[in-house]
């Protein structure tokens, strides 16, 4: 980040700072700047809770849960100086016990957050805000019956540092591949003069890089759906020749006692004569020889 002077025509360098010679904590700081402005990572997000510690037999608090606007959980780490080795452990894992969340529980965690951080809920002027209402006005809903919260294993991840070590993107890399839906920001505090800057940049994936990760795995989901048709009518055929050759077997023809079943959607036999074949064609709307 650099400063730039009108009158020289020249650009200075911003001091890079780190939170820990500025006194920023992860707990006081960090995740207040983010409960309070989640657009920081780059889309709208409802935050739901902060410190949920909700899960059955464990005592492990995940820093901030929120809601993106297609009712997905999002789960978010934040680290300070340093990801540190485990970090993409520990969301997975949360990611795993908020899995089986239901819409009630989440409406229910909400509202314990708004009963409790939200200013002016329970300050005597009436009722606290309502959870309800406000998830379907962020999801833009008429009603919580036509909400959809949390389905399958929709779950995200985000994880937000100052540094991330190489074990920590290596992994987020690869979980990316086997499309657990996770990304990396990087927030880098500037010091210039009494004023402090932050910077928060997605590293993983890069916008470019979604957007072609999209693209691929739309192209992937195509391949996969023709994989399946394919098999599904290979086996079709390959049942149609057997039968049709069983009855070949019972018959005066005896071209074809000695061709084997095929998944193709024709069949071929010897005629006795050089460059004469019969061939057997089976197709979606006819059958021919």
């Amino acid at each position: 980040m650099f400063t730039v002077n009108h009158q020289t025509n020249r650009i200075a360098a911003v001091k890079t700072k780190t939170f820990s010679e500025l006194g920023f904590t992860e707990r006081k700081h960090l995740q207040e700047w983010l409960a309070h402005e989640p657009s920081a990572l780059g889309e709208e997000l409802l935050i739901i809770q902060k410190e949920f510690d909700g899960f059955d037999d464990t005592r492990e608090r995940l820093d901030l849960l929120a809601l993106d606007k297609d009712g997905n959980l999002v789960i978010i780490e934040n680290k300070l100086d340093d990801s540190g080795r485990d970090v993409v452990w520990q969301a997975l894992k949360y990611a795993s016990y908020c899995a089986s969340l239901t819409k009630l529980q989440i409406v229910e965690i909400f509202q314990q957050y708004i009963n409790r951080y939200e200013k002016g809920a329970n300050d005597g002027e009436g009722a606290p805000a309502d959870a309800s209402s406000q998830i379907c006005e962020f999801l833009d809903a008429p009603d919580l019956d036509e909400v959809k919260l949390n389905l399958g294993n929709s779950q995200r991840l985000m994880m937000v540092a100052a540094n991330f070590r190489k074990e920590v993107t290596s992994t987020a890399l690869w979980l990316l591949g086997q499309g657990i839906n996770i990304q990396c920001f990087k927030i880098t505090p500037h010091a210039l003069g009494e004023q402090l800057l932050i910077n928060i940049d997605q590293i993983i994936p890069t916008p470019e890089a979604k957007e072609l990760m999209i693209g691929i795995s739309a192209k992937e989901a195509e391949e996969k759906t023709t994989e399946v048709v394919l098999k599904n009518r290979h086996n079709v055929r390959r049942e149609y020749w057997e039968h049709a050759l069983e009855v070949f077997q019972s018959s005066p023809c005896t071209l074809y006692n000695n061709i084997s079943p095929s998944k193709d959607h024709w069949l071929s036999a010897g005629s006795g004569l050089s460059g004469c074949p019969y061939a057997l064609i089976f197709l979606q709307k006819e059958l021919r020889v």
